[in-house]
């Protein structure tokens, strides 16, 4: 890419004058102004950000605040930065990501040297430490993920509530009374928005449904996920004759794996529903139904409405809820019974 100075030499003018015009600080003549505007196209240069915000024009960058902790699990985490990255570039926007464990430090320097048109954030705990910051900045903001305290926010997310209550629905149809709920580690429940949504939507449809649901949050212990197996093992052996899993992708695994272990067959002697997933449950051994967490339908609304907001249009503050959809993929059936 063209440096301001070559662009100053096939204009004819000095450096300062090409700032100048290119900034809007200073008033230039028409004839230099087309001279200079004429040799910044035939260079391909472009403005840095600095100067496209002293001339009041736009960066065509997001700012995407994710802290990546030791914790992060990366796969989701990336799911979401690559959705945002594709729905953003539909409006020639690009992607500006900051990762930084102290999340509200990046937000405040974007917010201060203008080098983004608004911010999307990502990765909203409960307690959200962005909140306060989001309600100061004049920069478009939108939450992907609702924290506790969303009053004046923009939030966009699913409907996590109502996915949980579509899989104990599914269940209770199917004629299962009662039901084992396999969740993240407990940690994740003072960290992230969405776990205890889930936790508390499949409770409450249970408790609607009639249902016994017994919930095990099992501890993390790495790869060999002993704790998942000695939940999975526990509930069945109490009577549980469905699982609902809210957890990683290893963990669903490990909970089928321990499920042949102990020689019950999916679905006819246990049905197993995944909800919240981003990964691709139908393509486990069997394959699960699941209520996905799907990243592209957030990312894409939470873009849209940052665009609108950046184009001046009104967007009131809001909670936005997806709708959940229920994909069978051959894992539930009545108790005792044939795949549905």
């Amino acid at each position: 890419m063209a440096k301001i100075h070559e662009v100053a030499k096939a204009a004819g003018v000095s450096i300062s004058t090409v700032s100048y015009a290119l900034s809007g600080k200073r008033s230039i003549s028409p004839d230099t102004r087309r001279r200079i505007e004429e040799a910044a196209r035939e260079l391909d240069y472009r403005p840095n950000a600095g100067a496209r915000m002293l001339a009041g024009r736009r960066t065509q960058i997001f700012a995407l605040t994710e802290p990546f902790r030791a914790d992060t699990h990366a796969p989701a985490h990336m799911a979401f930065v690559l959705a945002t990255s594709i729905a953003a570039r539909r409006f020639e926007y690009d992607i500006l990501l900051l990762t930084e464990e102290e999340a509200s430090a990046g937000m405040r320097r974007v917010a201060s040297s203008g080098l983004a048109d608004g911010v999307l954030v990502l990765d909203v705990a409960p307690d959200d430490e962005r909140v306060d910051l989001a309600r100061r900045i004049a920069l478009p903001t939108v939450f992907i993920g609702v924290p506790d305290d969303h009053e004046g926010l923009v939030c966009v997310d699913l409907d996590f509530e109502a996915a949980a209550a579509l899989a104990v629905d599914r269940l209770a149809d199917l004629g299962h009374r009662s039901i084992g709920f396999v969740g993240h580690p407990p940690t994740a429940y003072e960290k992230s928005n969405f776990p205890p949504r889930v936790r508390r939507g499949l409770e409450a449809r249970a408790a609607e449904r009639g249902l016994d649901c017994t919930t095990v949050l099992p501890e993390s212990d790495g790869p060999r996920r002993a704790p998942v197996r000695d939940a999975v093992r526990g509930l069945v052996e109490a009577g549980a004759t469905a699982l609902v899993l809210h957890c990683d992708d290893a963990s669903h695994a490990v909970a089928l794996d321990e499920l042949a272990t102990l020689g019950r067959r999916v679905p006819e002697e246990v049905s197993v529903v995944s909800v919240g997933a981003t990964f691709d449950t139908a393509a486990f051994h069997p394959p699960i139904d699941s209520v996905p967490l799907v990243p592209s339908a957030s990312c894409e609304l939470a873009v849209e409405l940052a665009m609108r907001m950046v184009d001046g249009g009104e967007v009131p503050a809001a909670v936005h809820l997806i709708a959940p959809e229920y994909r069978a993929h051959g894992s539930t059936a009545p108790p005792g019974g044939a795949s549905d």
